[in-house]
């Protein structure tokens, strides 16, 4: 199907949810009928394929993994493919022995899809791609999640795209393929059956309960990877850091863009407040389209939701802010400050998602109105680690301790 007349038809599609089924069935017609000519290649299995982040990083889980294999000799003659939306940008990564980078969702996608023995993702992968005997699909997911997913989603009055049905058909069309399930916790398993509908579907998967490769690094960074990646970013080295990465909102999407997002922060007052001891990251969620101009906030306010691995950021923060992303239980590994601001509760809670678990089990403080937020801020600098936020750790991140990926690896590849 011709680009520019996608964007129009899909255009046309987010404006109701009738159009946006009819487009999805016109398209995953055309991309059925481009993958069918690579049905018959036999799968290889020391092919690998991997994206992460539908195509937008690298980064993750996918990521921890391929670094592993390609430093490890058992692995010498395997071949390595990664997925892009701009690969341009991630060449670098053919210095890798037996490593070809290639646009998402091009022929070539569709041609090695078919062709690899692994398919490794972060996310779910283009709906079209069927997986054939001798190809195993490992799920990596990324992150353990708050607010809720899939088939346990109830409440979806705000969906500016999808329906419910819509939702439980994208998460089990992708479930009935996995071979594999990296889950962090027994928590993380509980939820991947009940969001999956594992029972129904898909019952053979195997879930590999041993951390997340990708968080290994928060247990193995050093002081001189501080410095190296604060370098690299252009921040002074001597101010405090606070990473600011809300999530997106299900009912925030603008036609022909895709999901927006509108911070609520005052910049302007946390700048005449904190510029003098602290700086901001600003990271939006990978699901936001639309772009930020903080050009009036230069050297307070940075913003890096183009930056590839959001593990760098986390290492050189000294505080987190989010809302009902899932990067706090990641960051609760390096047991530093985070602060909860979530000034749009109610309604994401009755209208948008609901959450697993009960809020009060959060390692932070939560602040719903923006004139607390800097009193909350400054308090952080006599932050302790207490019971609650250990009992927090012990419940869902017991399992990180640097060694994940190793684990995930030879449980996958015996």
């Amino acid at each position: 199907m011709n680009q520019r007349i996608r964007k129009v038809l899909l255009n046309i599609a987010k404006k109701h949810h009738f159009f946006m089924s009819l487009f999805r069935k016109i398209d995953s017609l055309y991309k059925r009928i481009k993958y069918y000519r690579f049905r018959f290649l036999k799968p290889d299995e020391k092919l690998i394929v991997f994206e992460s982040f539908i195509g937008s990083k690298y980064a993750d889980s996918p990521r921890a993994i391929y670094e592993y294999m390609i430093n490890d000799k058992r692995f010498s003659s395997y071949s390595f493919i990664w997925f892009f939306n701009t690969p341009d940008e991630y060449k670098f990564l053919e210095n890798n022995r037996n490593t070809k980078v290639l646009k998402y969702r091009s022929n070539d996608y569709f041609r090695y899809y078919a062709m690899a023995g692994y398919w490794i993702s972060n996310s779910r992968v283009y709906y079209d791609l069927k997986k054939k005997n001798g190809q195993k699909y490992i799920q990596c997911w990324h992150g353990t999640p708050l607010k809720k997913l899939g088939f346990d989603i109830e409440v979806t009055g705000g969906n500016a795209m999808n329906s419910v049905k819509d939702i439980r058909h994208k998460y089990q069309s992708d479930a009935i393929k996995y071979d594999y399930m990296v889950s962090p916790s027994k928590f993380v398993t509980e939820k991947y059956k009940s969001a999956f509908n594992l029972d129904n579907c898909n019952k053979k998967v195997k879930i590999i309960e041993k951390g997340y490769p990708r968080n290994d690094f928060l247990s193995n960074f050093n002081s001189s990877d501080v410095k190296s990646i604060k370098k690299n970013l252009g921040i002074p080295s001597k101010k405090k850091v606070i990473l600011y990465a809300p999530t997106w909102r299900d009912d925030q999407h603008e036609s022909g863009v895709g999901y927006v997002y509108e911070s609520p922060v005052n910049f302007d007052y946390l700048k005449d407040e904190l510029s003098n001891e602290y700086i901001i990251l600003f990271r939006a969620h990978y699901f936001v389209a639309n772009s930020f101009n903080f050009d009036k906030y230069k050297d307070f306010v940075y913003d890096v939701s183009n930056y590839s691995d959001i593990n760098d950021l986390y290492v050189i923060s000294d505080l987190l802010i989010t809302d009902y992303s899932s990067v706090f239980f990641d960051y609760s590994i390096l047991k530093r400050p985070i602060i909860f601001y979530m000034y749009d509760l109610d309604n994401y809670k009755s209208k948008l998602r609901d959450f697993y678990i009960d809020l009060h089990e959060l390692p932070g403080e939560i602040v719903q109105k923006e004139e607390d937020l800097v009193k909350v801020i400054e308090k952080s600098n006599n932050f302790r680690y207490n019971d609650k936020y250990k009992k927090f750790n012990n419940k869902f991140t017991y399992l990180e301790d640097g060694k994940a990926t190793e684990r995930v690896v030879s449980e996958i590849f015996k």
